[in-house]
């Protein structure tokens, strides 16, 4: 299969979170992205963040930066989906990524009434249908939703057809998933995935795993993960991203770096990155 230079690959925001858009959108740019994702509310309360309100100067000349930088965004993030989550207090955060022309909202899982979490899911992708915008839940081992099985039944159980499956390579191994149980969710269920690699040993506890996917990831085909698969079982037309955040490189480094390792990990799995 033959590939061109420049792949139609994305990054996620981690790789380089200490920029803000108007320094990370050109970054990307020049390290040979074509998407990249924006972290414009916090992971957790006081996490960094760089809100966009709508219709503010500030989303303006962020969408000038890209449409200049030719460079799009794939996702906006990150909502965790608690038991008092206020579903319609994250209207703006979905106003801002229509109007930056985003495709999906990434969310987490943190609510152990699986019922309740379910329907909360269900309205938050009633809140983004009108927008455009598809909900992608996040599956991680330090989170209720851990698996890509309890991520896979909470989107079919909410039933939205804007309702998906993220599926990561790290998070994938430290929840002690293999490829082929991804085969298990509906193809219509995947339509984004981040790629990484480290060793094939999980930490040794939810702090460092935690740690691990935060700060410390290596970049694809440098560890032992089964990536090749990895990319085999996803369905075809999947937009991937690198995630590959690493101490101790400047984030020019580390974002040309993680997209050298991808796009030589997809030229050998022989999927192209479109």
């Amino acid at each position: 299969m033959s590939m061109t230079l420049r792949m139609d690959i994305g990054v996620a925001h981690l790789n380089a979170l200490e920029l803000p858009p108007e320094a990370l959108i050109p970054a990307v740019a020049r390290a040979g992205y074509r998407a990249t994702g924006l972290r414009i509310n916090p992971v957790s309360a006081g996490g960094i963040c760089y809100p966009l309100p709508p219709g503010s100067d500030a989303l303006r000349q962020v969408r000038t930066l890209l449409r200049s930088e030719g460079v799009r965004v794939n996702e906006v993030e990150f909502i965790q989906i608690t038991p008092d989550i206020d579903i319609h207090a994250y209207t703006h955060m979905l106003e801002t990524g229509a109007e930056l022309g985003a495709t999906c909202l990434t969310v987490a899982g943190e609510d152990p009434d699986f019922a309740r979490m379910t329907a909360n899911f269900a309205a938050l992708c009633d809140l983004a249908a009108p927008f455009g915008i598809r909900v992608d839940i996040e599956f991680m081992v330090w989170r209720v939703v851990a698996t890509v099985q309890q991520a896979t039944k909470l989107v079919s159980d909410a039933g939205r057809p804007n309702g998906g499956v993220l599926m990561d390579s790290l998070h994938l191994a430290r929840s002690g998933g293999v490829p082929a149980d991804m085969r298990a969710t509906p193809a219509s269920m995947v339509r984004a995935a981040q790629i990484c690699d480290g060793p094939a040993a999980s930490p040794p506890n939810v702090d460092a795993i935690i740690a691990e996917a935060r700060e410390n990831r290596l970049p694809p085909g440098e560890g032992e993960l089964p990536l090749i698969d990895f990319l085999r079982a996803l369905p075809p037309g999947t937009a991937i991203s690198a995630e590959v955040p690493m101490l101790g490189l400047d984030a020019p480094t580390r974002l040309r770096r993680a997209y050298e390792a991808t796009v030589k990990v997809l030229q050998e799995s022989g999927v192209g990155a479109d």
